[in-house]
Order: structure tokens, then sequence, then C-alpha cells
């Protein structure tokens, strides 16, 4: 056995079943125990009720389990609840529960903290503490599930990758928690209800084709031109716009899926109609729609909403060249729930000292 404990859910299937033979009980309780993990949710080992309570004992002797509590729950006037999650470590990380009529959406973190400081983005203020791991990720789904039966008597039915942290930074977890929440002894939902969306690493990219991710892909790319991305986004830096649309190419061919380009308006940034061509030009290079997202307000950021006249002419000039283009409303932004608010500004983070960790750079609109 190992002299210090591990995590269950770090575990594979193989792995338990080694562990549980080292234990001394037969396969049939790996499969058991595996069960509680990933479909039933246990809470705790000794919550694993069908498992001799002799064996329950060895097993928390030699393993942990580490699931996410909830330490706060805020609802907004529009019917969004957002969570602050505890980590056995004493974190906080955030998700959403996003109703509308024809979808219960949860949008999840994959690290606590984020290293991009994207100039607009709440999160980019704070610093990254540390990925999740595959089951923290996942506990926010079934969260969230609970909380959409709970509140609203409907099932989840989508699952978005665009609260705190970039995904492509936390590449096994990320890949784990998908396969975690399609498999049939998991969640059983299908690849097509989740997207997960990148800031742009266009090695990662690559390498989502080469393993055939079946999720959505998003791209975050808010601005067609390398000078202006680069001002909203240090990424763009070492992960320009023609490297990422190379990679993104690649991922098409290979895996014959499109891509959503995200693209949030500021108004007199990147909102303008020579904008608009220049975003015309990158879709048309691939199999691409845009989602046109409003500006969510910062604290301390000087960034504005564009115009929601300018945003329907934005919109018109790429329909008009064949581009699907959708404008997206905010919800939940009283409660900072929405698009690009997420900065643990609850109790539970203020308590332990993960609130504005980072001061907030010098803006360049």
């Amino acid at each position: 056995m190992n002299a210090k404990p591990v995590d269950l859910r770090e575990l594979s299937k193989e792995e338990i079943t080694a562990l549980v033979g080292e234990l001394g009980e037969k396969p049939y309780r790996a499969k058991q125990v595996w069960e509680w993990l990933w479909k039933k949710h246990a809470p705790s080992i000794d919550a694993m009720s069908n498992l001799p309570k002799e064996f329950r004992t060895r097993l928390a002797e030699a393993a942990v389990l580490r699931p996410l509590t909830i330490a706060e729950e805020q609802k907004s006037t529009d019917g969004t609840i957002k969570c602050a999650f505890r980590t056995w470590d004493g974190h906080v990380v955030e998700g959403v529960l996003i109703p509308t009529e024809k979808r219960m959406t949860a949008c999840v973190s994959c690290q606590i903290g984020c290293s991009l400081a994207c100039e607009f983005c709440a999160t980019g203020q704070l610093r990254r503490i540390r990925n999740l791991s595959a089951g923290e990720i996942v506990d926010q789904v079934v969260q969230v599930a609970r909380m959409a039966m709970e509140h609203f008597g409907k099932p989840l039915t989508n699952i978005v990758y665009m609260g705190m942290g970039e995904p492509l930074l936390n590449y096994a977890n990320l890949m784990r928690s998908t396969e975690r929440i399609n498999a049939a002894d998991g969640l059983g939902m299908s690849y097509r209800r989740i997207t997960v969306s990148t800031a742009g690493i266009a090695k990662q990219i690559r390498h989502l084709a080469d393993d055939d991710a079946q999720f959505n892909l998003a791209l975050s790319l808010h601005a067609p031109t390398d000078e202006k991305r680069s001002r909203l986004m240090p990424i763009n830096d070492t992960n320009s716009i023609a490297e990422l649309m190379d990679a993104l190419r690649y991922y098409h061919r290979t895996t014959g899926r499109g891509v959503t380009f995200e693209y949030i308006l500021f108004r007199d940034v990147n909102d303008t109609l020579e904008d608009a061509r220049e975003l015309v030009r990158l879709c048309s290079q691939l199999d691409a729609k845009v989602n046109l997202i409003e500006y969510n307000a910062v604290d301390g950021l000087s960034f504005q909403r564009s115009d929601p006249q300018q945003a329907v002419r934005f919109q018109q000039y790429m329909q008009d060249r064949g581009i699907t283009a959708r404008i997206r409303h905010s919800r939940g932004r009283d409660i900072d729930a929405a698009c690009g608010q997420l900065a643990n500004k609850n109790e539970p983070a203020a308590k332990g000292g993960e609130r504005k960790l980072k001061p907030v750079s010098a803006q360049k609109p």
C-alpha cells in the first residue's frame, strides 16, 4: 500500500483494482468503488454504503476523497446562480448555473485563478494558484446540476468550460473530466453538449485534434489583428493570430468540426466595421461561427460596452457576408457571474486572501 494516502479520483480503473487487491478485497469491489466515485458522486469513503465497514476503514487509511463543497451561493434577478466552491486545501473557485427557456447550462472553472492576465477580465487580475483536478471539475458539474433540479426542476443540458482559468493549460484534467462527464459510468452527457473555450494555445489546439477531442471548441478571439489582440490579451504575444489560425485549420482538417469565435465588443476598441471586415476574413478561412458578447463591467477597468446599435451593425455586416454571428446577451451581471466577471469577490475568498491578489494593470484601450 502507498505510504501517503492517494486521492481515489486521481486513479484509473486499473489502479483502483490494484489498490483494492492490495487491501485484500475481490475485484468486484473495485467496480463498486468506481461507481461511487463517478456515478454516485460519494462525498466521502464512509458514504460508500454497500462496501463492508471494515473495508471502508482500510480504504480510508490508504486513500482520500476530496470533493468540492459549496461555500456560498448567490442568485441573480434573472435566475442565474453563482457558487463559490471550497477546495480540500482551502481555496475558492467559482461556477455558474445559467438558466434559459431552452437550456440549463453549467459554466465551470478549470483553475484556481488564472495566469493569462487578459486586460478586460476580472479573473485575469488574480494569480493562478493551481490546476483543478478532474474530480474537482466534475464536482462543479454535479453540484450545478443539482441546483438546476432544485431551483428549476430541469436537468442540466449543457456544460461550458468558460469559468476561471485556461482549460488548455490544464490539459490532462480537462480531457479526463470531459471523459468522465461523457462516460456511461459517469454523467452520461453527450460530448456535443460540452464546449471548451480557450484564450488560444496553438500547440494544445493541435493536441486536441491529434487526440480527436469530441467536445465543441471555442476560441476567445476578441480582436481581429495582432496589434489589437496583444493589447487585450498578452497570450497573443506567444500565440499570434496567424499561429492560431494555422492550428485551427489543422484542427478542422483533422476532426471535421467547426470552431466558434468568442468576440467581446468593446466600445471604440474592436467594434468598428473595419474590425468586422477583418473578422470576416478570419472566419472565411474556417468553418467558423461568431458569438458577439456584451462586455460586462469589471471594477477598476476602463473598458466599456459597445453601443447596442453598433453591435447590431457589426453583426449585420458579418451576416451579409455569409458569416453566422449571434449577439449573446449577458446574464448574472448583478452578482458578478457574467462572462469575464468571476473574480472571487465572495466572502469565502476574501477571508482566504484570494481576492484581488494582483493589482489591476494600466489600461490601454
